[in-house]
């Protein structure tokens, strides 16, 4: 494999991002790009057309003759042309590589909407410049700053002192994101918090992206992607906010999570009644705990057909999230762990840390790199005693078949699961997960 060549790439370019505004009801990516982007990013996330995504979504189709002579008019005439035909909230533009290089003024397409009282927002997202875990948050700032900012009233910012805005799941990135999204709420909701979530058909549109600013703190589940978002609203509304490093899945680490983020908001003035938010998490954590001793005679009987190790090939989130609960709550053991987000170096070693704290007895080795198939060479060469699970995207089914693994398709891009509302945050989250990773095993026996 050539230098700078990567083989399996498990996100896309900053144009990936329009994902993020399709997850908006009733919003509207607009491309100007060439013919061919939009059909390479949803036919990546698969399953992705929301309002307006996929085939729907409007593009200029960029071609030589505006390389040439610029595609400002272009745009202006499709996205006239797009409020007439599509009912839409608030649109968005996109420029993808062409338009990036040919430098054509968007803004002032932009403007001249707005100026007419359009809701519109523009991005600059050529594909070169970034990925869409770097572009979501570019996206989201975009929209709190041409869009959002219009129904600011200085007055009003962090006057809501038990609203809060969660940025947790990436839209389509994360596969799970709409039963992720419903279990934050869910949970935050019942220990006296009201959520903003923002995307998915539960949020109220934009409507909902206009209360931001009211929101007295922001909570940000992730180790890294999405902080920009967090960051900046400190910067312009004053809100601080909570941050937990990884995906909260089963009772040990849901627990870790909602203690948090109580103590953060009494600290913020937040009217909560820390009495009934315990009770709350410990009837939660009771009824898991009973799910798992009934679990016990299935574990004794199959206990020698059952993993005892895992690989992970996932972004960082999901490796520590899944690598925690694995040790904690199962105890399958994370060996060799693979984050193939591109996670920016700065961020590597806060992250190396959070998985060296998962256990005192055991270290668990991490990789980082966008290439996942250097991911699937580098478990080629390994031996563990045992039986292993690879978790991971539906490339790397072929693997665990020749490992004699077995496998759990909880990635993009894949072709082996269908995912509607199915979630692995949380005590529920925890449960599905032991569901996906024995379930597999029972198969093997038919």
């Amino acid at each position: 494999m050539g230098a700078g060549i990567i083989e399996q790439e498990r996100f896309t370019c900053a144009l990936g991002a329009m994902q993020t505004v399709v997850a908006i009801p009733k919003a509207l990516p607009i491309l100007h790009s060439g013919p061919g982007c939009g059909d390479m990013v949803s036919g990546f996330f698969q399953r992705s057309k929301g309002y307006a995504g996929g085939s729907t979504t409007p593009c200029s189709n960029f071609s030589e003759k505006e390389v040439v002579f610029g595609g400002v008019n272009r745009l202006r005439e499709l996205v006239d042309n797009s409020y007439k035909i599509l009912n839409s909230d608030l649109q968005v533009i996109f420029t993808g590589c062409t338009a990036g290089i040919v430098g054509d003024d968007v803004q002032s397409v932009a403007e001249e909407f707005r100026d007419q009282g359009k809701p519109i927002v523009y991005v600059e997202s050529p594909g070169f410049k970034s990925n869409n875990y770097v572009s979501h948050s570019v996206v989201v700032n975009a929209i709190i700053d041409q869009y959002v900012s219009q129904y600011e009233d200085e007055s009003t910012f962090r006057s809501q002192k038990n609203t809060v805005n969660v940025f947790a799941s990436i839209p389509y990135q994360d596969m799970f994101w709409r039963g992720n999204l419903d279990e934050y709420k869910r949970l935050l909701e019942a220990i006296g918090l009201k959520v903003n979530i923002l995307f998915g058909d539960r949020s109220e549109g934009v409507r909902e992206w206009q209360s931001i600013p009211k929101a007295n703190f922001n909570i940000l589940v992730s180790p890294w992607y999405g902080k920009d978002i967090v960051d900046h609203l400190k910067n312009v509304y004053g809100q601080p906010y909570v941050q937990y490093p990884n995906i909260p899945i089963g009772a040990n680490e849901t627990e870790k999570f909602l203690n948090k983020v109580i103590t953060f908001a009494i600290e913020q003035g937040a009217d909560i009644n820390e009495v009934e938010a315990k009770r709350f998490i410990k009837r939660e954590s009771d009824a898991y705990y009973a799910q798992l001793e009934d679990l016990a005679t299935f574990l004794l009987e199959f206990r020698y057909g059952l993993p005892n190790h895992a690989h992970i090939i996932h972004d960082a989130g999901y490796v520590l999230g899944i690598s925690k609960f694995l040790i904690n709550e199962t105890g399958v053991i994370p060996k060799e762990q693979f984050i193939v987000d591109d996670t920016p170096e700065k961020y590597q070693e806060e992250i190396e840390k959070e998985l060296k704290s998962i256990s005192k007895k055991r270290e668990v080795p991490v990789f980082f790199s966008p290439d996942a198939g250097k991911a699937q060479n580098k478990i080629r060469e390994l031996s563990h005693k045992g039986k292993g699970v690879i978790i991971g995207a539906g490339w790397d089914k072929q693997i665990a078949r020749e490992k004699n693994y077995d496998f759990i398709s909880a990635a993009i891009p894949t072709d082996y699961r269908l995912v509607m509302r199915t979630g692995y945050v949380g005590f529920t989250g925890g449960l599905r997960l032991i569901e996906d990773i024995y379930s597999n095993t029972l198969s093997k026996f038919a």
